[in-house]
């Protein structure tokens, strides 16, 4: 059991990193562009990006008071605020917003998606990324009774409730925000976008438990991970 899950850590690491490559091979290359990192953290990823995009016009959104301000220290513009609440930005203020691994925390993603879209210039992209409860390893685990693997951190008890191969099992952690929410499938979010009114321009999967996360490109549908870019026509 002990050698499965150190096989299941590696392959979710490499995971990870494959769907932040998705998410900047995805980015529109623009040095006017005016970009905001929703949930932005420390400001590492953030700004990496950003210098793919080629701008210096970057903004971050984050709740965690002690990860704001390591953002500023990079120089970025960071807002400090909950996304479930309104957003403290001007309509049509962006060309481009990311949002990694957020969407799936918050109780009000009716309001997250309509802010994105009243922020987003016309013709701007939103880029947001999330785990999928289509994937095949949730739904392995759903077959077999347990919690799905992308919903067993839902509780300030303990991580890893209801499914024994969860990766942080037992493990405790002291940011209520970092708790799931919610999961949505891959149909259920292209959907969702297309509900306010996103046109979808690409998709991308990465990660593919058991297996090694390049065979995701093939099959998005059943990816751990699936990012959106989607575009505001009007």
């Amino acid at each position: 059991m002990n050698y499965f899950k150190t096989y299941l850590q590696n392959l979710y690491s490499n995971s990870v990193l494959h769907n932040l490559d998705n998410i900047k091979s995805l980015l529109p290359k623009n040095r006017n562009s005016k970009y905001l990192d929703l949930g932005c953290d420390d400001g590492v990823r953030t700004m990496s990006w950003a210098n793919s995009i080629g701008t210096k016009n970057v903004f971050g959104a984050e709740i965690v008071p002690e990860k704001v301000m390591l953002s500023q220290q990079k120089g970025i513009f960071v807002k400090e605020f909950d996304l479930n609440h309104k957003f403290p930005f001007e309509d049509s203020s962006f060309d481009l917003i990311t949002s990694n691994q957020v969407i799936e925390h918050l109780l009000d993603t009716d309001l997250f998606l309509s802010e994105i879209f009243r922020i987003l210039a016309p013709g701007g992209y939103f880029i947001v990324s999330t785990e999928n409860a289509s994937s095949w390893c949730n739904i392995f685990a759903s077959i077999m009774g347990w919690q799905i693997f992308s919903l067993t951190n839902f509780s300030d008890r303990k991580l890893g409730i209801g499914n024994p191969l969860a990766l942080h099992r037992d493990k405790s952690i002291n940011l209520k925000s970092w708790n799931h929410v919610r999961i949505l499938n891959f149909r259920g979010l292209k959907e969702y976008l297309e509900a306010w009114n996103f046109k979808i321009i690409e998709v991308k999967g990465a990660g593919y438990f058991p297996l090694p996360t390049s065979i995701a490109k093939f099959d998005t549908i059943h990816s751990h991970f699936i990012t959106f870019k989607v575009q505001k026509l009007i």
